[in-house]
């Protein structure tokens, strides 16, 4: 993480000195941004293995909560003073400001007092084809965790419609201001704060299981309340509805994610962890990846609305998918 952390850092230092001596062009960026890409996909996948080294296991899902308040916090605050800084430096200033970050980070995780046991078995010199054969064999074989990871990539293939006609539909369809699109960017982190602040309660309320198919139920609800706006006239009822949306987007996520990725690591072997989580997150990704263009060709040929209403029944069907499975009666510790 560390090393990671300062790669970054590195990589986007460049930019600002490659637009001081005059050299910044789009192939050197986008050469920057394919690495960057890389040390943060490494980096989040070290960064989801260590948690379990710092708490007890038992403790994962408050752990996760707070670590997912903390991030919902920094993500609404974020843009705002992005763009202070953009319109006060410049955005290649404003980069190396965001780099400073990241040196900060390594800087704070250097001094965490932890000693990571060395790996029961000689990972290093084995092909990596072999590394992800055996990341897919335990997620999806008898590990526990196959239900979870099928109803994961569900989540995001919803997701990556969302991303694709979020904009637009603000925008355009809806005629909002940048500065109307920022407020309703900022309540779906308010509503992320929100659900990570209220989930262990929830969770011990309802179980592991029932919670997590709540939320995916809040989601859909969430999308046909942007929908929803699409119907408003006033100026401000679609920023209002749209807001509103997204907040409940936003708790969603917040009240998911720590009982989803406890879940995960409380099944998972110390020495799969990295492996699971990096397997996940590319496989999320690919997701993502594959459903954006279908995505956005559904938008230009049927519209953008009813595109809103594919993604709320994806989301719909996920929540339904899980309620069929025994995962409805999952409890883990809270």
């Amino acid at each position: 993480m560390i090393t990671t952390d300062v790669v970054q850092a590195g990589l986007l230092a460049i930019i600002p000195l490659l637009w001081w001596i005059h050299l910044l062009s789009f192939p050197a960026l986008l050469v920057i941004v394919m690495a960057y890409g890389t040390a943060a996909v490494i980096n989040g996948a070290a960064a989801m293995s260590f948690l379990p080294r710092l708490v007890q296991r038992r403790h994962l899902q408050r752990a996760h909560a707070r670590v997912d308040g903390a991030d919902a916090v920094a993500q609404s605050a974020g843009p705002a003073l992005g763009g202070l800084l953009v319109s006060a430096l410049g955005a290649p200033l404003a980069v190396l400001a965001d780099a400073a970050t990241y040196v900060i980070s390594a800087i704070t995780l250097s001094r965490i007092d932890v000693r990571e046991p060395p790996p029961k078995t000689d990972t290093t010199a084995r092909k990596l084809v072999l590394e992800i054969r055996a990341g897919v064999r335990w997620i999806y074989r008898g590990s526990g965790l196959t239900t979870l990871a099928i109803a994961t990539h569900g989540w995001f293939l919803g997701n990556a419609v969302i991303g694709v006609v979020a904009a637009p539909y603000a925008l355009a369809t809806l005629n909002l201001t940048p500065f109307q699109f920022g407020l309703v960017g900022a309540l779906g982190g308010i509503g992320a704060a929100l659900g990570a602040a209220v989930t262990t309660r929830v969770g011990l309320l309802l179980g592991t299981g029932r919670t997590i198919i709540a939320c995916h139920l809040i989601t859909t609800a969430s999308v046909l309340v942007m929908f929803a706006a699409g119907g408003a006239s006033t100026t401000w009822t679609p920023v209002a509805v749209l807001g509103t949306g997204v907040g409940l987007y936003g708790l969603a996520m917040g009240m998911s994610n720590s009982h989803e990725m406890s879940f995960r690591q409380l099944l998972t072997p110390d020495e799969l962890q990295a492996r699971t989580n990096t397997t996940l997150r590319s496989l999320n990704r690919a997701v993502m990846v594959i459903a954006a263009p279908p995505a956005g060709l559904l938008a230009d040929n049927w519209g953008i609305r009813p595109t809103l209403l594919v993604a709320a029944a994806v989301f719909a069907a996920v929540a339904c998918g899980l309620a069929l499975t025994p995962f409805r009666s999952v409890r883990a510790p809270a």
